[in-house]
């Protein structure tokens, strides 16, 4: 069968319902960062075909709230490959389908470890950056790194 996927994205859809909702009516931080989280390990996996760990979330930002009821759209990518971890960016967009607007209010960056089956870190394909965009993606990525590593 042909490859119809990209390895490197993901895009996942899912309505915001009640159970979610914080005492304001409104998306509670703590579900967002889960659903990233879930985001960041379906995108990273499917990039290496292997389990995946968080070790680092880097810049997230809560732009605007997220109504209940709204769709919300994660898009991520695989920014930048390491030797068994890898940066996966997501942008979270959150649609008021009644309405018909669409508001970016969400980004941030997960670091995942690729992992084998005895839980010992995996080495996975180096991304090659082909296109203007994902050349600053990766550019960009290199940077965070560094940053987080001069941290230590």
């Amino acid at each position: 069968m042909e490859d119809i996927f990209d390895r490197k994205s993901l895009s996942m859809t899912i309505l915001m319902t009640p159970e979610l909702s914080n005492f304001s009516g409104v998306v509670h931080g703590g579900h967002l960062l889960r659903m990233l989280d879930q985001v960041a390990y379906a995108c990273a996996t499917r990039y290496c075909g292997v389990d995946v760990v968080t070790v680092y979330v880097d810049n997230v930002s809560f732009k605007q709230p997220i109504p209940i009821g709204n769709l919300v759209t994660f898009l991520a990518r695989v920014n930048y490959t390491g030797k068994t971890s890898m940066e996966v960016g997501i942008k979270v967009i959150s649609e008021d389908i009644k309405n018909r607007t669409a508001t970016h209010t969400n980004s941030c960056y997960f670091t995942m470890v690729a992992l084998d089956p005895d839980g010992t870190p995996l080495e996975i394909d180096q991304l090659t950056p082909t296109s203007k965009t994902d050349i600053r993606r990766y550019e960009a990525a290199k940077r965070r790194k560094q940053v987080r590593a001069n941290k230590k």
